[in-house]
């Protein structure tokens, strides 16, 4: 009988182990998320005391996602390349295509995604406080 419980644990226990191995597995061989790369141009000080402005280009390969965030200060974009879904605290989701200009007010939560089959460029101009990150992830 002890031999008996003793092999079905063991039998219990070797499945379990496998079971687990194919999800660790299975999650190391799923792919990464696409990088998004943004590239400062030029950031310098502006007149008005504390405050920075920076012109930024945004690199977003097809199917990545910026993530939900926030800005201190004011964004203005153009999209360069491709066509940017903007999802926007309040405000309908949006489709930008080339030569198209954007406004994101400061605080508020949105995210750009390519959902296209082509990498979307931006370029972007940031007027922020200089005591804060230009950005601000959020959850």
């Amino acid at each position: 009988m002890v031999k008996t419980s003793t092999r079905v644990m063991l039998l219990v226990g070797l499945v379990l182990a496998l079971s687990g191995w194919h999800l660790v597995a299975k999650q190391a061989a799923a792919p990464a998320a696409p990088t998004i790369t943004r590239t400062v141009l030029n950031q310098q000080d502006l007149a008005v005391p504390g405050y920075a402005v920076a012109l930024v280009r945004v690199d977003l390969p097809v199917g990545s996602r910026e993530g939900r965030h926030q800005h201190p200060g004011t964004l203005i974009a153009q999209v360069q390349e491709g066509v940017l879904t903007l999802d926007y605290e309040g405000k309908p989701t949006m489709q930008y295509k080339v030569g198209d200009t954007f406004y994101v007010e400061p605080g508020k939560v949105h995210e750009g995604m390519n959902k296209g089959t082509v990498p979307t460029k931006l370029i972007a101009s940031f007027v922020f406080p200089k005591d804060k990150p230009m950005t601000i992830q959020v959850k």
